[in-house]
């Protein structure tokens, strides 16, 4: 795969260069999502750190990353995606919920820093050449 050096990396060829999204990368493999999160987007993509995935009870993770567990896992993942690319300063000082791709609405609250349902975002605006990431310190989970 060649790149071109003046473009940036898409979002799964960010977060594998990153090095701090090793379970996240590996989730989006296991779900089936890596060819999405290559397209052209562009996508808004609350990034879960290695970190809060260590969060999770032990376990969790990996009964996940189960095949059968595929729908599961990527209905997680795509709670974690939004359309389009919106930026820190996109969001500062208000309050938003804008559909996930899993079609559940996400509460982002941009008026004391940044949070999404409650995860708070430790690294904002990492620009791709298919969105952005924004790297949260939870996994968020859908409701039901």
């Amino acid at each position: 795969m060649t790149t071109d050096t003046l473009t940036k990396t898409d979002i799964v060829d960010t977060a594998i260069e990153a090095g701090s999204f090793t379970t996240l990368v590996a989730a989006v493999k296991a779900a089936g999502l890596v060819d999405t999160l290559k397209g052209d987007g562009p996508f808004t993509v609350f990034a879960p750190s290695d970190d809060a995935f260590a969060k999770l009870p032990t376990g969790t993770v990996e009964n996940l990353i189960k095949p059968e567990n595929k729908a599961k896992l990527a209905s997680i993942l795509t709670l974690h995606v939004i359309p389009g690319k919106v930026m820190a300063s996109d969001v500062s000082g208000q309050r938003l919920t804008p559909a996930s791709v899993n079609g559940q609405a996400l509460d982002v609250n941009g008026t004391n820093g940044v949070t999404v349902n409650g995860a708070k975002v430790t690294s904002a605006d990492i620009a791709c050449s298919n969105g952005v990431i924004h790297v949260i310190d939870t996994v968020l989970m859908p409701k039901g």
